[in-house]
C-alpha cells in the first residue's frame, strides 16, 4: 500500500473516531439529545411528508370542522383535530413542515454565500471597494430587518422567491461582517505572505487559503441563525406577506387559526408549538456545538461527561 493511500485511510479512521465521539457526548446530553432527535424528526416530516401525508392538506371534510384534538372519530390523521374546513391538522403540519424549513434554509444559505463574498472582498482589500461594501452593510443594518422586510415585499408583492430575498438581505451584515474580521486576521499568517511571494493571484490566495479557513464558522453561525430566520418567516407569514395560499407555513397557520382562538384555540395552537419547538431545538443544539467547537469550553462537557460514567459506575 502507498503512503498516501495509508494516510488517506488514517485520516478517515480519524474522522469517524471524532464523529463518533461527537454522537456519544450529544447521547450523554438529554437536552441536546431531545434537540436532536426533534429535529430529525421535522427534517424527515419536510422530505417524506409531502409523499405520505399530502393528499390530506386540501382535502375538506365538512363533518370534521373544528374537530378537537385527541378525537379518532374521524380517522387517525386527525388526532390533533382540524381547522376550519375540516382539513387535518397532523397532515397541515407535516407538510408545512417543507415549506417553513425550505424557505429558512434557502434563506440561509443565500446570506452565507453573498455575505461570505462581500467579506472575503472587504477583509482582503484595503481599497474603495472594502469602503463601500462596509457602508452598504451598515445601510442595511440602519433598518429593522422587520420593517425593512415588510416594506419591500409590500412594494414587490409577497411570493417565495421575495421572501427569500429579503430573509437574504437583512442577514447578510452578519455574515458580512463576520467574514471581514477572520479574513483581517488571516491574512496576517505566515502561510498567506508565502503564497504572495510565491507569486500566487489574489483570487487563488481569498478561495485557496483564505477561504477553507473562514467557512466553518459562516456554518456555525448559519446553524445558529436558522432558528431566527425561522422565527422571521413565521412573523411574515403571519402578516398576510409570506408565502401564499395555496401553500402555506406554519406560521401562515397560525395566522389562520388566530381567529377562532376562543372557540378552536388548537388550529393556532400546534403550528406555534411546532415553531416554538424547533426553534428552542436549535438553539441548544447550537448553544452545544458552540461549547463544543470552543477549545477552552470544551473541558465543561467533557466534564459532566466524566461525572456521568463514575455515577453510572457506582451505581
Amino acid at each position: 500500500m502507498s503512503m498516501s493511500a495509508m494516510t488517506t485511510t488514517a485520516e478517515k479512521k480519524q474522522h469517524d473516531i471524532g464523529r463518533f465521539h461527537i454522537l456519544r457526548l450529544i447521547s450523554r446530553n438529554r437536552l441536546a439529545l431531545a434537540a436532536v432527535i426533534f429535529l430529525v424528526v421535522v427534517i424527515l416530516c419536510a422530505v417524506l411528508g409531502p409523499w405520505l401525508m399530502g393528499d390530506l392538506i386540501d382535502k375538506p371534510n365538512f363533518r370534521a370542522r373544528n374537530m378537537a384534538p385527541f378525537s379518532f372519530s374521524q380517522g387517525w390523521a386527525y388526532v390533533l383535530g382540524a381547522d376550519t374546513l375540516g382539513r387535518s391538522l397532523l397532515a397541515r403540519l407535516v407538510v408545512g413542515a417543507q415549506n417553513t424549513l425550505g424557505i429558512a434554509f434557502c434563506a440561509v444559505l443565500c446570506s452565507i454565500v453573498i455575505g461570505g463574498l462581500l467579506g472575503l472582498v472587504a477583509g482582503y482589500s484595503r481599497g474603495i471597494a472594502s469602503a463601500m461594501i462596509l457602508r452598504g452593510a451598515d445601510i442595511v443594518m440602519s433598518f429593522p430587518s422587520l420593517l425593512l422586510a415588510l416594506i419591500v415585499l409590500f412594494s414587490l408583492g409577497p411570493s417565495i422567491t421575495n421572501l427569500v430575498i429579503v430573509l437574504a438581505i437583512t442577514r447578510v451584515p452578519i455574515y458580512l461582517r463576520t467574514t471581514r474580521a477572520e479574513v483581517l486576521e488571516v491574512r496576517e499568517r505566515m502561510f498567506v505572505s508565502a503564497a504572495m511571494a510565491l507569486g500566487a493571484s489574489h483570487s487563488r490566495i481569498l478561495f485557496r487559503h483564505i477561504a477553507p479557513i473562514v467557512v466553518p464558522t459562516l456554518v456555525t453561525i448559519g446553524a445558529i441563525d436558522f432558528a431566527t430566520v425561522v422565527l422571521a418567516e413565521s412573523a411574515l407569514s403571519f402578516l398576510g406577506l409570506g408565502i401564499q395560499a395555496p401553500q402555506f407555513t406554519w406560521g401562515a397557520m397560525v395566522a389562520t387559526g388566530r381567529g377562532y382562538l376562543s372557540t378552536a384555540w388548537w388550529i393556532a395552537f400546534w403550528p406555534g408549538l411546532a415553531i416554538l419547538l424547533t426553534t428552542l431545538s436549535l438553539n441548544i443544539l447550537s448553544s452545544w456545538w458552540r461549547t463544543y467547537a470552543d477549545p477552552q469550553q470544551r473541558w465543561r462537557i467533557e466534564l459532566a461527561r466524566s461525572k456521568k460514567g463514575l455515577q453510572e459506575k457506582r451505581t
